[in-house]
């Protein structure tokens, strides 16, 4: 009987957890999806130019890390923000903490494989070489660090992030040889005790 309890407990966690995810979002041919868990998209608007850049607001939920997958980002999207890269869109994301613990800063990492730090070869990046990008790169947290090798990531931080709080990033995402779908790492940083 109590292996009976713990198997339906299990499923029933299972179906909770798909619930939390919300419908892929399409815009301007760019697809934006929490179907890895941790996080629910809530919206996304724009054209992902800098005048009208990709919005996209989620709620962080974990336990784990939440992965933005984008999917389209191809060759024909184009570049809509003026670096040197094949394809490039400027984005501008909303983190609202719907955990328990307050933040002490948050990364962001890209990868074209979701399981493998992104390579200097594979030409995705937030804009690398780009004045544009490093221009736009902004936060509504006081300190950021962007980290090209030997992976692509941006941190930010020096102020907290409470339960319930919200935060702000913007940023270029850009590809010399675009892929189909691409991940989005985000790293809540919980403070050390």
């Amino acid at each position: 009987m109590t292996v009976l309890r713990l198997f339906l407990g299990a499923i029933l966690l299972l179906a909770a957890a798909g619930a939390a995810v919300a419908d892929p979002v399409t815009v301007e041919g760019i697809t934006f999806s929490d179907e890895k868990g941790n996080f629910r998209l809530v919206s996304v608007s724009g054209k992902g130019s800098i005048e009208d850049p990709f919005v996209v607001k989620e709620e962080v939920t974990g336990p784990n890390d939440p992965i933005l997958v984008i999917k389209g980002f191809t060759r024909d999207f184009g570049n809509r923000v003026g670096t040197q890269h094949t394809a490039a869109f400027a984005m501008i994301k909303i983190v609202v903490n719907k955990t328990d613990r307050a933040w002490q800063g948050y990364q962001i990492e890209l990868r074209e494989i979701e399981n493998r730090s992104s390579t200097y070869e594979d030409g995705l990046s937030f804009g690398q070489a780009s004045v544009v990008a490093d221009q736009y790169v902004n936060s509504s947290l006081p300190h950021s660090q962007r980290l090209d090798e030997p992976e692509d990531a941006l941190g930010f931080g020096g102020e907290s992030i409470p339960p319930g709080g919200e935060a702000t990033f913007r940023f270029i995402i850009s590809d010399m040889s675009p892929l189909y779908r691409f991940f989005l790492v985000q790293r809540p940083q919980q403070p050390l005790s």
